[in-house]
């Protein structure tokens, strides 16, 4: 087998592989050229080669997202590795393992005016768990190796392979992301047959904390006395929580279960669509929905008026669990259990018990009679955003994983109660819509199943390279909901949506459609305009496994709004 000449690329692969780091996501370039050798050549890596080092890094997050595990992006040096920093923020905050490797130019050569360099070091620092700052080792052929060069040489080793580990281990233990930034000197070609000294190997720690009886005391009593209980789930990987502390939840007539489509957590009692029980309330629904205690657990939360309730209505207690972080989202947090959802639950609801109460009662009362206004209003709107979000959620195949966009796409499949065999995600740790496609191809290969991307036009062709991409599924669909704009600020309150600049700088107004990305890209292409060709189209859309498909379904721009402010009041 082939290696690079450079040490430091053979050590960087050998203790990824020695940390179960087995795939990689390469952007062409020289300076990586070490690297770029060392795992292409090493059977035991599979590597994908995506030349946009944006969709790159996101293609990599979404392969992290499903296997659960940490995902090395590999790229030359200069503005090529500013490009991962969208994926890295949004790996930083939804908790997502990627390991970033950046190929530099020695640190002597920095601010002389080269190409493709700039002050890479550390320049992720503010979304980060760490960064390795790495030593050359190579010296430059006019330098002449004595036994002081040959010393710090074994030193800059030593440190090289102390700040891989480092990295390594704290992308597995604290899941998320870091940065290994590699100086080459020249050559950068050059291979051999000869194995570089096996690198020290520094295993990971994995372990958790754990509640003593008398730690949660107080809290269970808390629980006991409380009669009006408010569970939020965020974003939560499917299969999460053990049935048996979920059956206990919903089993407490004092606890109300809020869950969302990311949250991948099913029961008949749990509410699964909160603005639907939200954002029809006057105070005195308020007040009658404001908890005693809320406990959350999972990472961010879409709906924006669970937020405003909570925030205006805060109850007595919050307590968040998680074995990382705790957000004070509702500013009244004043409990953070740093274990997982699992130990929590085992530990805590060993003191509890139900409570006389008819709060959950009240609500799926409530609930069922939201339910029948909700269908009575679809069936009654005209061709819109919402007809169609009803038209395609329905039609998607169980067991398929459902990869949804930001903004708007997102907002709308909150309102369903979608099918409980489709495995949920979003990129929701910045809620940015750069990224999704790319997101979406990547799961679609680590899960190896069908997947279905739903997005919004403006989210599509903002990622669009990352139809750039061999590796994409014949199976692999997108569903495009084309409302020629940024239909979401449109309803956005306190918005003026009469001034002159409101189309062109909110709205971002357009004639756009993917058909000629399609043709490019070798995409089967469909399209509907109207609820008739939209029952045809999603039909052929699941017939079509010879070549990726993406379904545009054009709706228009200014109906969406009034359709959407009304359903609110509709089922109040």
């Amino acid at each position: 087998m082939k290696h690079s000449k450079i040490p430091v690329a053979q050590s960087i692969v050998s203790l990824c592989l020695s940390k179960g780091i087995d795939r990689v996501v390469i952007s062409p370039g020289s300076r990586n050229a070490p690297l770029t050798i060392e795992f292409t050549k090493n059977d035991s890596i599979q590597s994908y080669s995506i030349v946009d080092e944006r969709c790159a890094a996101f293609f990599a997050l979404g392969m992290a997202q499903q296997l659960r595990k940490p995902v090395a992006i590999v790229c030359t040096s200069g503005s090529a590795l500013l490009n991962y920093y969208p994926a890295i923020a949004e790996a930083f905050y939804s908790d997502i393992p990627l390991v970033v490797l950046s190929a530099d130019r020695p640190v002597e050569r920095i601010d002389i005016g080269d190409g493709q360099t700039i002050r890479q070091k550390n320049v992720f620092e503010n979304h980060i768990l760490f960064s390795a700052n790495l030593y050359s080792e190579v010296v430059p052929s006019d330098v002449v190796v004595d036994k002081r060069v040959a010393t710090k040489l074994q030193e800059s080793r030593r440190h090289n392979e102390q700040e891989i580990n480092k990295a390594l281990n704290t992308a597995i233990e604290d899941c998320g992301p870091v940065h290994i930034n590699v100086p080459f000197y020249e050559p950068l070609y050059e291979m051999t047959d000869e194995t570089a000294p096996a690198p020290i190997h520094i295993f990971p720690k994995i372990s958790e904390k754990t509640l003593t009886d008398s730690e949660l005391a107080s809290y269970q009593n808390t629980w006991n006395n409380a009669r009006k209980k408010i569970v939020l789930v965020g974003v939560l990987a499917p299969d999460s929580l053990e049935q048996q502390y979920i059956n206990i939840l919903a089993a407490d007539p004092s606890v109300i279960v809020f869950t969302e489509t990311t949250s991948n957590l099913h029961h008949d009692n749990f509410f699964t669509r909160i603005d639907n029980i939200v954002g029809a309330l006057d105070d005195d629904g308020f007040r009658a929905l404001q908890p005693e205690v809320l406990l959350t657990f999972g990472g961010m939360v879409i709906s924006k008026k669970i937020k405003n309730f909570l925030r205006n209505y805060q109850p007595q207690h919050h307590w968040h669990v998680d074995p990382k972080k705790a957000y004070d989202t509702y500013f009244c947090l004043n409990r953070h259990f740093e274990v997982s959802p699992n130990t929590f639950f085992k530990a805590f609801f060993s003191g509890t018990k139900k409570v006389k109460s008819d709060f959950q009662e009240d609500w799926l009362a409530i609930r069922t009679y939201r339910d029948v206004l909700h269908n009575k209003y679809i069936s009654e709107m005209p061709w819109c955003d919402f007809k169609a979000f009803d038209a395609v959620l329905s039609a998607i195949p169980d067991g398929t994983l459902l990869q949804v966009g930001n903004s708007s796409a997102i907002r709308y499949a909150q309102l369903f109660d979608l099918n409980k065999t489709l495995p949920v995600y979003c990129n929701r740790g910045t809620s940015g819509i750069d990224g999704s496609t790319s997101t979406a191809i990547g799961a679609a290969i680590a899960q190896d199943k069908p997947t279905t991307l739903i997005t919004g036009e403006l989210s599509f062709l903002y990622d669009s390279n990352a139809l750039w991409n061999s590796h994409i599924p014949k199976d692999f669909k997108i569903i495009v909901i084309n409302n020629s704009g940024g239909g979401i600020f449109r309803i956005l309150p306190n918005r003026d949506k009469d001034t002159d600049t409101f189309d062109e700088y909110f709205e971002t107004t357009h004639n756009l459609s993917a058909v000629q990305l399609c043709a490019m890209y070798g995409f089967n292409y469909l399209k509907a305009e109207n609820e008739e060709e939209c029952a045809f189209a999603k039909a052929a859309l699941y017939k079509s496994n010879e070549q990726p498909t993406l379904l545009e379904i054009f709706t228009p721009r200014t109906v969406n709004d009034a359709v959407l402010l009304e359903y609110f009041e509709f089922i109040k």
